[in-house]
């Protein structure tokens, strides 16, 4: 079975569309496209408790979990609410991707 190519990349700014996030922006620090998910910087954090070690001391961290692709999408360029992606090819023959909505080029 062959994986579907996700449309999501690293460094991407999108809007969370369920969760107790939702609603919320964020900018896609990773991309896992074997699991579908995607970890956002800010988004789905949880404290870590972290025993202290000799190279590191002990404490609570909080950091961010990876959260389904299928709950997040892209913030459109122009109005910066969810949007699909689409792909158009431009007349120098590079492949692009744009906001469906808006019609804006995606960087």
């Amino acid at each position: 079975m062959t994986q579907a190519k996700l449309k999501i990349k690293k460094g991407d700014e999108i809007v969370v569309l369920s969760g107790r996030d939702k609603g919320k922006k964020g900018e896609v620090l990773n991309v896992n496209p074997t699991t579908r998910r995607v970890i956002v910087q800010g988004i789905n954090q949880v404290k870590k408790h972290r025993k202290p070690t000799q190279q590191a001391p002990g404490g609570i961290d909080t950091i961010e979990l990876s959260i389904d692709v299928s709950n997040v999408a892209i913030a459109d360029p122009k109005t910066g609410k969810a949007t699909r992606v689409g792909y158009k090819t431009l007349k120098d023959g590079t492949k692009v991707r744009i906001a469906r909505a808006s019609g804006e080029t995606i960087d």
